[in-house]
């Protein structure tokens, strides 16, 4: 039995960026964290005496004897990418909800391959460990996604992620004190939506505007505040400054489609900073999932009073490890 254990993320700034129509041309990046919340998933040999040769577990149950049978198209795609032909059953267990701006599907395609290349005693470096979800997500299942998501889930940690014209991907790790981390961490606040979408739904004005250009002016703005942001958490600069930038990205990011926000996303933004947030972002796609907001300590009782209880706060630490394998008795 193999159980690797893959942690969901926080993009702050560069969002965008990380699509390769923006970034085949200009280079793109993100400053992101994964957090403390995690997908576990367990890949085990099917017993010689099952009746099928794949079980998968979700938020469904599947039982097939074949791979092109399977419906999960991440679970499908891994296991011919990875050429498991045999009995194999598969269960996941997430923290959090999928389908709400944390990266989850990208997190559970890394920990999925990274499970079965630990199933044929196989280690694969995070790097390669992102390419290869990169790989399995939008050239064997045909996903409009970007390369962020994998790259977070795989590396961990608070990261300066540049995704380069020629494919490859590259990070630098942002380096601040313990008590500088703290303050940072300590003006985050995480709250649910309650609306779960699909982020393909809400890319596809997005892409086809980055394809033809008409976003490139903010989508390089939007590029240039990771720098900013990488700036201010590594100098003396006031970590409000951060907050402030989050709210001009936030207002940038609303530019690349119209599917992003709506009046009520933009009702609760509003409240938020009405009751003392800085700044704030919806985080993945938009339309749905997490809002981040940015707020100092002192004024977060004010937020929580005017969010609450229609929207969930979700406590967050930040994760210094990508996926990794946290059983095997293979």
């Amino acid at each position: 039995m193999i159980i690797s254990k893959t942690p969901l993320r926080i993009s702050f700034f560069g969002g965008g960026t990380d699509y390769p129509d923006y970034y085949k041309q200009f280079g793109g990046a993100v400053l992101s964290t994964s957090i403390d919340k995690y997908i576990f998933i367990t890949v085990n040999n099917l017993s010689v005496i099952s009746e099928y040769k794949y079980k998968n577990t979700y938020s469904k149950v599947e039982y097939c004897n074949e791979i092109n049978e399977i419906k999960h198209p991440s679970i499908r795609e891994s296991l011919r990418f990875m050429e498991v032909f045999n009995g194999i059953e598969i269960h996941t267990v997430s923290d959090l909800p999928a389908k709400t701006g944390l990266g989850s599907s990208s997190s559970f395609t890394v920990g999925l391959l990274n499970a079965l290349y630990a199933h044929k005693n196989q280690y694969r470096k995070p790097i390669d460990l992102a390419l290869d979800a990169i790989h399995v997500e939008q050239k064997l299942i045909g996903e409009k996604v970007g390369v962020q998501d994998q790259s977070v889930a795989a590396i961990g940690g608070l990261n300066y992620i540049m995704f380069n014209k020629d494919e490859t991907i590259s990070y630098k790790p942002i380096i601040i004190s313990a008590e500088k981390k703290k303050l940072f961490k300590s003006h985050l606040m995480l709250y649910y939506t309650g609306m779960q979408r699909f982020a393909e739904d809400v890319l596809i004005e997005q892409i086809e505007k980055t394809k033809t250009g008409e976003v490139n002016k903010d989508l390089d703005k939007i590029r240039s505040m990771v720098d900013t942001g990488f700036e201010i958490l590594s100098s003396n600069v006031p970590i409000t400054a951060f907050g402030e930038l989050l709210h001009e990205s936030w207002l940038l990011k609303k530019n690349l489609s119209s599917s992003i926000s709506n009046k009520h996303l933009d009702g609760i933004y509003d409240t938020a900073i009405k009751a003392g947030a800085i700044g704030g972002k919806l985080l993945g796609a938009g339309g749905g999932g997490f809002f981040l907001f940015f707020a100092e300590p002192q004024k977060q009782q004010n937020i929580r009073n005017a969010l609450s209880p229609l929207y969930l706060e979700v406590e967050i630490d930040f994760d210094n490890e990508g996926s990794k394998i946290i059983f095997n008795n293979n």
